[in-house]
């Protein structure tokens, strides 16, 4: 059978923020696209090297973690940070991680039933309910933070990277960028290819065709890029994605 050819996700417009001075530092002090990195890259399954730490702060949102499969999605996605993490050693290992470990929190605290039918359907990316999730996200951060003893100065760092980690197609540090790719990044994990195909309402052979077509693009470091090729190059061997379409 013939797989229909599906009209194109918009594209992120990363012309919207490119003017800010975060961006335009960001780029000066990273000129190459994408992102060469200096450390080792590790491609193994992401299974291999869970991440590690941060008990106390896990346990902090364990509430947030049951809405959107969070319990699933943020662990995979903090994996992904220490790995870049790993491969980009000048970044601030902390300020990553718990802005990777916080940055959807946020879907806990909006209406469940827009989750959806908003955030995974039409022009996804500018929809009302993703601008939330980002504010209400920032909320969590300032709530529970402080309490695990981080200050008001590292706080505020974390909010600029979960304010816009969805919204915003332009990162402001190597530490916004390490965080948006690996948000990215679990999608092309067999977890995230089977969670967003079915949010998204689209068959598995599809889903990962928009992946290679139209993710891979949008991912700011090589590292991140070498990790989706191999997790994509292993999720449709195992997923038989060539004749099951």
């Amino acid at each position: 059978m013939t797989n229909k050819t599906l009209p194109a996700w918009e594209q992120a417009d990363p012309s919207v923020h490119a003017d800010d001075p975060r961006a335009v530092a960001f780029r000066s002090a990273y000129p190459v696209r994408p992102v060469p990195a200096v450390g080792p890259v590790v491609t193994d399954t992401i299974c291999a090297t869970p991440s590690l730490g941060f008990e106390k702060l896990w346990k902090a949102i364990e509430p947030e973690t049951r809405t959107r499969a969070n319990d699933i999605h943020l662990p995979v996605v903090a994996a992904y940070a220490t790995r870049l993490c790993d491969a980009y050693p000048e970044a601030d290992r902390e300020l990553v991680l718990v802005a990777v470990i916080l940055h959807d929190t946020g879907w806990a605290h909006v209406d469940e039933n827009r989750i959806i039918s908003e955030g995974f359907s039409g022009n996804w990316r500018k929809a009302a309910i993703r601008f939330e999730h980002e504010a209400e996200g920032c909320v969590v951060a300032r709530r529970v933070l402080p309490d695990l003893g981080y200050d008001a100065e590292f706080v505020e760092k974390v909010c600029e990277i979960i304010d816009g980690h969805d919204t915003r197609q332009v990162a402001y540090s190597i530490e916004d960028a390490l965080v948006r790719d690996s948000d990215r990044l679990w999608r092309f994990d067999r977890a995230g290819i089977m969670a967003s195909s079915s949010w998204f309402g689209m068959p598995v052979s599809d889903y990962v065709d928009r992946l290679s077509r139209e993710i891979l693009p949008e991912l700011i470091t090589d590292a991140a890029h070498q990790m989706a090729q191999r997790d994509l190059g292993r999720a449709t061997a195992l997923l038989r994605t060539e004749a099951i379409r």
